[in-house]
């Protein structure tokens, strides 16, 4: 019987070795899984702003291009005044 209490205590200890590793696990996972779900809302934020840059960028290009619109008609009506002109003192 002397035998046994020892095997007892080191089982008992054993025991409470593996619940403090299990605990320690389930702390570590759930500490896992919040960071996941904050790179996760992180990520989502990055990518929503990429897309209101992009949609910013693709405005200033619409609007350039209706700049170089008005440009390009400022040039040709200058032509037709010169062309005009031109025949004017001929």
């Amino acid at each position: 019987m002397a035998n046994y209490q020892p095997d007892t205590e080191r089982a008992r200890n054993e025991a409470e070795a593996l619940r403090s590793l299990a605990e320690a696990a389930r702390e570590a996972g759930e500490k896992t899984r919040v960071a996941g779900e904050d790179t996760r809302r992180a990520a989502e934020e990055i990518r929503q702003a990429a897309m209101d840059a992009m949609n910013a960028t693709a405005e200033t290009m619409e609007a350039t291009l209706e700049h170089m619109k008005v440009v390009e008609d400022m040039r040709r009506t200058l032509r037709e005044i010169r062309d005009v002109n031109k025949l004017d003192t001929n």
